[in-house]
Protein backbone atom coordinates (compact mmCIF):
# COMPACT_ATOMS: atom_id res chain seq x y z
CA UNK A 1 0.00 0.00 0.00
CA UNK A 2 2.82 2.28 0.82
CA UNK A 3 4.39 1.63 -2.56
CA UNK A 4 1.14 2.69 -4.21
CA UNK A 5 1.12 5.95 -2.25
CA UNK A 6 4.71 6.53 -3.17
CA UNK A 7 3.91 5.87 -6.82
CA UNK A 8 0.99 8.30 -6.68
CA UNK A 9 3.17 10.91 -4.99
CA UNK A 10 5.80 10.52 -7.70
CA UNK A 11 3.17 10.82 -10.40
CA UNK A 12 1.76 13.93 -8.70
CA UNK A 13 5.24 15.50 -8.53
CA UNK A 14 5.88 14.61 -12.16
CA UNK A 15 2.54 16.10 -13.22
CA UNK A 16 3.23 19.25 -11.17
CA UNK A 17 6.66 19.63 -12.75
CA UNK A 18 5.22 19.09 -16.21
CA UNK A 19 2.48 21.62 -15.47
CA UNK A 20 4.99 24.28 -14.41
CA UNK A 21 7.09 23.49 -17.50
CA UNK A 22 4.02 23.90 -19.71
CA UNK A 23 3.16 27.18 -17.96
CA UNK A 24 6.68 28.48 -18.59
CA UNK A 25 6.51 27.28 -22.20
CA UNK A 26 3.13 29.00 -22.63
CA UNK A 27 4.48 32.28 -21.22
CA UNK A 28 7.49 32.16 -23.54
CA UNK A 29 5.28 31.41 -26.55
CA UNK A 30 2.98 34.32 -25.70
CA UNK A 31 5.96 36.65 -25.33
CA UNK A 32 7.35 35.62 -28.73
CA UNK A 33 3.98 35.97 -30.46
CA UNK A 34 3.52 39.39 -28.85
CA UNK A 35 7.00 40.44 -30.00
CA UNK A 36 6.33 39.23 -33.57
CA UNK A 37 2.99 41.04 -33.70
CA UNK A 38 4.57 44.28 -32.46
CA UNK A 39 7.24 43.92 -35.14
CA UNK A 40 4.68 43.32 -37.90
CA UNK A 41 2.38 46.10 -36.73
CA UNK A 42 5.36 48.45 -36.37
CA UNK A 43 6.16 48.00 -40.06
CA UNK A 44 2.57 48.78 -41.00
CA UNK A 45 1.67 52.45 -41.17
CA UNK A 46 -1.02 52.35 -38.48
CA UNK A 47 -2.11 55.26 -36.31
CA UNK A 48 -1.97 55.13 -32.56
CA UNK A 49 -5.19 55.08 -30.57
CA UNK A 50 -4.74 58.56 -29.09
CA UNK A 51 -4.13 60.04 -32.56
CA UNK A 52 -7.23 58.27 -33.89
CA UNK A 53 -9.34 59.56 -31.00
CA UNK A 54 -8.08 63.12 -31.57
CA UNK A 55 -8.96 63.03 -35.27
CA UNK A 56 -12.33 61.45 -34.46
CA UNK A 57 -13.11 64.29 -32.04
CA UNK A 58 -12.09 66.84 -34.68
CA UNK A 59 -14.38 65.18 -37.24
CA UNK A 60 -17.32 65.19 -34.81
CA UNK A 61 -16.73 68.88 -34.05
CA UNK A 62 -16.49 69.74 -37.76
CA UNK A 63 -19.66 67.79 -38.52
CA UNK A 64 -21.52 69.63 -35.74
CA UNK A 65 -20.27 73.02 -36.94
CA UNK A 66 -21.18 72.11 -40.52
CA UNK A 67 -24.73 71.23 -39.48
CA UNK A 68 -25.06 74.52 -37.57
CA UNK A 69 -23.79 76.51 -40.56
CA UNK A 70 -26.18 74.66 -42.86
CA UNK A 71 -29.04 75.62 -40.56
CA UNK A 72 -27.90 79.26 -40.61
CA UNK A 73 -27.80 79.21 -44.41
CA UNK A 74 -31.34 77.81 -44.56
CA UNK A 75 -32.57 80.51 -42.18
CA UNK A 76 -30.87 83.29 -44.15
CA UNK A 77 -32.26 81.96 -47.44
CA UNK A 78 -35.76 81.82 -45.96
CA UNK A 79 -35.33 85.36 -44.65
CA UNK A 80 -34.30 86.59 -48.11
CA UNK A 81 -37.24 84.83 -49.77
CA UNK A 82 -39.74 86.15 -47.21
CA UNK A 83 -38.36 89.69 -47.24
CA UNK A 84 -40.82 92.27 -48.58
CA UNK A 85 -39.63 94.19 -51.62
CA UNK A 86 -38.33 97.61 -50.70
CA UNK A 87 -40.11 100.72 -51.97
CA UNK A 88 -39.31 101.58 -55.55
CA UNK A 89 -36.68 104.21 -55.02
CA UNK A 90 -34.64 105.42 -57.95
CA UNK A 91 -31.32 103.75 -58.19
CA UNK A 92 -28.23 105.85 -58.20
CA UNK A 93 -26.40 106.24 -61.43
CA UNK A 94 -22.76 105.25 -61.42
CA UNK A 95 -20.44 108.26 -61.17
CA UNK A 96 -19.28 109.73 -64.45
CA UNK A 97 -15.68 109.14 -65.31
CA UNK A 98 -13.48 112.08 -66.10
CA UNK A 99 -12.26 111.64 -69.63
CA UNK A 100 -8.92 113.22 -68.89
CA UNK A 101 -8.22 110.72 -66.13
CA UNK A 102 -9.74 107.71 -67.92
CA UNK A 103 -6.73 105.51 -68.58
CA UNK A 104 -8.63 102.88 -70.50
CA UNK A 105 -9.14 105.26 -73.40
CA UNK A 106 -6.74 105.00 -76.30
CA UNK A 107 -4.83 108.15 -77.23
CA UNK A 108 -6.04 109.67 -80.46
CA UNK A 109 -3.83 109.50 -83.49
CA UNK A 110 -2.18 112.75 -84.53
CA UNK A 111 -3.71 114.34 -87.62
CA UNK A 112 -1.56 114.94 -90.70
Amino acid sequence: MQSENRLLEDLARLAGGAFSSFTTLKDEAEARVHEKLENILGRMDLVKRDEFDAVKAMAIKARTENAALGEQIKNLEAEIINRKPESASPRRKPPKTNKSTDKTRQPSKPKR
